[in-house]
């Protein structure tokens, strides 16, 4: 059976055409429409075909791609039969068959009472009061109303885990490969080489992964370094929907809030906020800051787009991220006018907090490993929950060690509303070691969150933590049994951290400060600061001016660095801007202006003039953001010292049994979308505010898409070829972590023009006909005496003409098309295909 598409111009044929029709109703029954065919403009009034026309709703009998719409959500596209019912030979219904019924996400007693018709494969609607179906296809969708009192949970932006892809069975390679030459004026030139990345394979549920890296370093004083491919870590992954719960097996580091991390080998069983509803997530990072113009600000981490959000000019302040994210995001400010602002947010260190009556949980079995994938040591355990008692106060503790070490920690979280957040905890640890009596000690810490909107000031972090001098944790009690020693960083005493933001409304400035304090029982103490104040301002004919003034100070065992950093941006146009830096310490002065460009929505480049230590230097920078690879070029060349020259690239392949292409990446084995135009080539799929293309045989892949929350893909129809007219440009997918996604878009490929179609006797097909080409694509309707505009017209290609509910004839197109389209062609409908 054919699966049947209809073209964005014979949707709008069709829909002129009822227009007309409408006009003609003479009479109206329950099941069929009858047309006054006397008002239509047709010099053989006897020659049409409005069969199809004829019932209101009917669609043809045959299996049509559509997307559902269940209420206000979107679900991803199905394969829908319509069948003739056995009650009603000249009708067709939809068969929703109990594949389909499962993503609706009815309760269990809907489910209960449903009843079937076509031997047991399709949905009675009738046994579910109130259920409607409605058919469009002009946008290619099945309208499904359900009464909210049948379905479970929902949300706009969330699917249920009934909806969940874990996508199709296929392989990956991801890499990323460092290229770098460096010619010193003394010492000669060196030659480094390193690469990484993730190879995985998916299958149903499960996903293999296993992290590698090589290297090879080349100095003028010695033949070679190598350190050849290694697998620096393997292991496999599923998720556990009913639970919200992610399984790890194999190598991996231990994911705590409580505990410090380390390499073992094992089980792992942790639940992840990412599967929740947007409003029963955890207490997730926000991002603040300041647009001078309307912009777009992309929050990403390490190349993953987290979200992508419109704001305008001022203050902003974005607080729906995952509270799975964590660690340091970067933040993009993309102003209109082509300026840009950059800076960072740490999100590992917020007060504790679970939201009320939610419990979250981690249990790890294992033994500690090695990069060489040697186990050290014996099997330990670790275990930890965080349990939202009411609505503010949260509760939180753990449990880590084996036979010779152990761990335990009970800590407190309370939301102070309008005093901001508060979490404090405790952790004991025992560790006895062969030749040594048993250590205790207690580590004490403190973390606390506040926003003051009166001053617009933003407290991310401030924390103590204090540690007892016999506290160890599991990496100390490893070194300590393994090598002999403590600690190769030293053994904690106070740690003092604190991260602010202030908006100065009336001087426009912003100021950022991020402070350190570590002191050790063995070791000298280490401190850093880094504070940063930006000022957005316009100067004479320039507009969005940004000046930016940066001190720092580190000291790290009694070597101390300290300096400061000025910048001054200025944009030139839509895309460039010139730029001065600044770099004053004890150590060096540079000074260096700069002008950047992007020329194009992929490509970007930067060369800057400076002098450094009264020496002349020039640097740049080239970027391209192919279909395939990322590519990074850089130089550098200093008077008299050196020139250094270096290319990067990262990219990714997937191969699944569906095709294969190379594409971009966004995390190293992360989440993928593999896109399928059938056969046809270069056509743009919007990724990242980019365009990905597909290759020569009609494939791409998206490498932006998220872990269980619904994206969409797209083909960005503002950039599609002359030839090419896409049936359907948007589809929704909810996808497990790291899964490969699948979703096939219809294209029509070719040439446009008006045709005049003549069957063998001379005659004309019917008004109404339809006509279609070898992959069943409706490419065009039949007018008044055998005209039609045609769409996709190819070279020797086969189209067939369709009326009476059968195939009556075929059109073989030239071998040689005529190089104006603009001409009507003259089409000979011969012969009529042999019966299958």
């Amino acid at each position: 059976m054919r699966i049947f598409r209809r073209s964005a111009m014979n949707i709008y044929c069709r829909k002129a055409l009822a227009a007309v029709l409408a006009g003609s109703i003479s009479s109206v029954h329950a099941e069929e429409i009858q047309f006054n065919t006397d008002i239509l403009d047709v010099k053989d009034r006897e020659n049409y075909d409005l069969s199809q026309f004829s019932r209101k709703g009917y669609i043809l009998p045959g299996i049509y791609s559509l997307a559902i719409q269940l209420n206000e959500q979107k679900l991803p596209e199905q394969n829908i039969d319509f069948i003739v019912p056995d009650d009603d030979p000249n009708g067709s219904e939809a068969c929703l068959t109990k594949d389909i019924i499962k993503q609706l996400g009815l309760k269990k007693s809907a489910l209960r009472d449903l009843t079937w018709w076509h031997d047991g494969q399709c949905l009675s609607t009738a046994s579910l009061p109130g259920m409607e179906i409605r058919t469009d296809l002009s946008s290619a969708t099945l309208y499904v109303s359900v009464p909210q009192a049948y379905l479970e949970y929902s949300h706009p932006d969330w699917d249920p885990p009934v909806r969940w892809e874990n996508g199709i069975s296929g392989a990956l390679f991801d890499y990323n490969v460092n290229v770098q030459t460096q010619k010193q004026k003394s010492a000669g030139a060196s030659h480094y080489l390193s690469a990484n990345g993730t190879a995985g394979v998916n299958a149903g549920a499960w996903r293999l992964r296993g992290d590698w890296q090589a290297r090879h370093e080349k100095t003028p004083h010695q033949t070679g370094t190598e350190q050849p491919w290694q697998w620096s870590r393997i292991y496999a992954y599923r998720t556990l929907g009913e639970m919200g719960a992610r399984l790890t097996i194999g190598e991996n580091y231990l994911n705590s809030a409580m505990f410090d991390s380390f390499r073992y080998t094992g089980v792992n069983v942790a639940t992840d906020d990412a599967m929740l509803p947007p409003n029963l997530r955890g207490y997730a990072p926000e991002v603040t800051g300041v647009a001078r113009t309307n912009a777009r600000v992309v929050i990403s981490q390490q190349g993953r787009l987290i979200k992508e959000v419109q704001v305008a000019a001022g203050p902003f302040r974005i607080q729906d991220l995952s509270s799975a994210v964590n660690g340091t995001l970067d933040v993009l400010i993309e102003e209109q006018d082509g300026n840009e602002q950059r800076l960072q947010v740490d999100t590992a260190t917020i007060p504790y907090l679970t939201r009320p009556g939610l419990v979250r949980y981690k249990v790890t079995v294992g033994q500690p490993s090695d990069w060489e994938h040697r186990l050290n040591g014996s099997l330990f355990a670790g275990g930890e929950f965080a349990w939202g008692v009411s609505n503010g106060w949260s509760l939180y503790g753990g449990l880590l060690g084996d036979s010779q070490y152990q761990a335990l920690s009970l800590g407190v979280g309370r939301d102070l509303m309008m005093f901001g957040a508060l979490s404090g905890d405790i952790t004991e640890s025992r560790m006895r070691l062969a030749d040594r009596a048993l250590l205790r000690g207690r580590s004490y810490r403190l973390s606390y969150s506040k926003r003051f909107d009166s001053t617009n000031s933003q407290i991310t972090f401030a924390g103590y933590r204090f540690s007892e001098q016999d506290f160890a944790n599991m990496n100390d009690y490893l070194a300590a049994r393994l090598q002999g020693e403590w600690s190769r960083y030293g053994r904690n005493k106070e740690m003092y951290t604190l991260s602010f933001n202030q908006y100065i409304e009336p001087l426009g400035l912003t100021a950022n400060l991020n402070y350190n304090h570590q002191t050790y029982w063995d070791r000298p103490e280490s401190d850093s600061y880094t504070l940063t104040m930006s000022r957005g301002f316009d100067f004479w004919r320039f507009r969005n001016v940004n000046l930016s003034l940066t001190g720092f100070r580190n000291k790290y065992r009694n070597d101390n660095d300290e300096g400061m950093y000025l910048t001054l941006s200025m944009p030139l146009g839509e895309r460039s801007r010139l730029s001065y830096n600044g770099a004053y310490s004890r150590r060096e002065q540079r000074n260096n202006v700069s002008y950047y460009d992007r020329p194009g929505d992929n490509q970007s480049y930067q060369i800057g003039f400076g002098k450094s230590q009264l020496r002349n230097e020039v640097n740049g920078f080239y970027g391209y953001n192919g279909s395939i690879a990322d590519v990074t070029a850089t130089g550098s060349w200093v008077e008299g010292q050196y020139e250094s020259y270096g290319v990067s690239v990262q990219g990714g392949a997937t191969v699944t049994p569906q095709g294969a292409a190379l594409h971009r990446i966004s995390s190293s084995g992360g989440t993928r979308m593999l896109i399928d135009t059938h056969g046809v080539s270069g056509i743009p799929i919007a990724d990242s505010g980019r365009s990905t293309y597909t290759n020569y045989f009609g494939k791409a892949v998206v490498g932006s898409m998220n872990d269980y929350s619904r994206s969409s893909v797209s083909i960005d129809v503002a950039k599609l070829p002359d030839h090419a007219e896409a049936l359907r440009s948007v589809s929704q997918a909810t996808l497990t972590e790291g899964a490969i996604g699948y979703r096939s878009f219809e294209v029509v490929s070719g040439d446009k023009a008006m045709a005049f179609i003549r069957l063998a006797d001379g005659s004309v097909p019917p008004f109404g006909a339809t006509v279609l080409n070898s992959k069943q694509q409706e490419t065009g309707i039949v007018s008044d005496d055998g005209h039609a505009y045609l769409s996709g017209i190819q070279a020797g290609g086969i189209m067939s003409v369709r009326w009476g509910g059968a195939v009556q004839c075929v059109i073989t197109l030239p071998a040689v098309l005529p190089a104006d389209m603009s001409s009507e062609l003259l089409l000979p409908c011969e012969r009529k295909p042999e019966p299958n």
